[in-house]
């Protein structure tokens, strides 16, 4: 007969298995990929008609969402000391010892080189390129340089994070174009009031982790009024794809909606701080860019389909 803990062996390595590949995934922050993620392909989406084939978006999906999922790890690396000691992130994987960071790096390592030559070889050189320099641009220029020296860590940084819908632009199109980086600078507008509502409610821990958060430097209420100031902007910045003709009146109907609510939140922060609305704030803006973005997929698609609805009505009549 078996001792106990024998029979029990094959299912302690197959919980060490699961819980080491959860990990792994988790190293990718795989909630915020996929708002990446969706913001590429929209990029892609609006680029068409253009000279792609169903294949090449395919692989410039993989590519980019490979690309997001290894920046993520090398920040996991490179932030493990100030993960340990914050509360929103003492629980990922590096400092719970889930994983170490030389299998941390492999992994992180593994996934831009897959994704480079995903995108160099199926895709276009372009893409590669940008895609590679957004990765080191927040994995390396923000993680190591930006984020620990100065409270505008996120303004300068953002550059990376808004990269993805031009990323899906040039996958599709082969070039860059104004268009393109009309949606870069609405998430580049976006990141500083998006960030700073986090890192109000979580200055204590900032502060105690060494990093120069702008509460941490400048104080709430210096960080309330500049979220204020850049979601006005954002609000300008939000209606460029309508002026430029990128999207049509649902767009700008729908994103008007969306910078009235946001800007009441930014108001409201900025009359009378209280944690509760800080996290309220950080959680719509997230809401934000996902609708504004469906919104002008929503817009390009419903207005080709009603146009060919009304030119079929058209030809059918006469």
């Amino acid at each position: 007969m078996k001792a106990p803990h024998a029979a029990l062996a094959p299912a302690l390595r197959s919980s060490r298995f699961g819980i080491r590949w959860a990990a792994y995934f988790e190293l990718t922050k795989p909630r915020v990929v996929l708002l990446i993620l969706f913001t590429a392909v929209v990029g892609m989406l609006l680029a068409t008609p253009a000279p792609a084939t169903p294949l090449v978006i395919m692989l410039a999906t993989l590519g980019i969402t490979l690309a997001a999922g290894s920046a993520a790890a090398f920040n996991h690396v490179l932030d493990r000391r100030a993960d340990a000691v914050m509360a929103r992130t003492r629980a990922r994987p590096l400092p719970r010892h889930q994983l170490s960071a030389a299998e941390a790096v492999v992994f992180a390592a593994a996934l831009a080189v897959l994704s480079a030559a995903i995108l160099a070889f199926g895709v276009n050189t372009l893409t590669a390129v940008l895609t590679l320099s957004a990765l080191v641009g927040y994995s390396v220029v923000y993680t190591i340089f930006l984020k620990p020296l100065t409270p505008q860590n996120i303004v300068i940084g953002g550059a990376a994070g808004a990269a993805p819908p031009v990323l899906g632009w040039t996958a599709v199109t082969g070039a860059l174009s104004a268009e393109a980086m009309t949606l870069f600078l609405i998430i580049f507008i976006w990141t500083p009031p998006h960030f700073w509502s986090l890192a109000l409610y979580r200055e204590t821990e900032y502060a105690k982790a060494g990093i120069p958060m702008l509460p941490v430097t400048h104080g709430s209420a210096y960080t309330r009024k500049s979220i204020l100031a850049y979601t006005l902007a954002l609000a300008v910045v939000a209606l460029l794809p309508y002026a430029t003709g990128l999207s049509g009146p649902l767009y700008a109907l729908g994103a008007t909606a969306l910078n009235i609510r946001f800007i009441a939140y930014a108001w409201r922060l900025h009359r009378g701080y209280s944690d509760a609305l800080a996290r309220q704030t950080f959680r719509y803006s997230i809401h934000y860019l996902a609708a504004l973005f469906g919104l002008l997929l929503l817009d390009h698609y419903g207005a080709a389909l009603l146009e060919a609805v009304t030119t079929m009505l058209l030809t059918m009549l006469l």
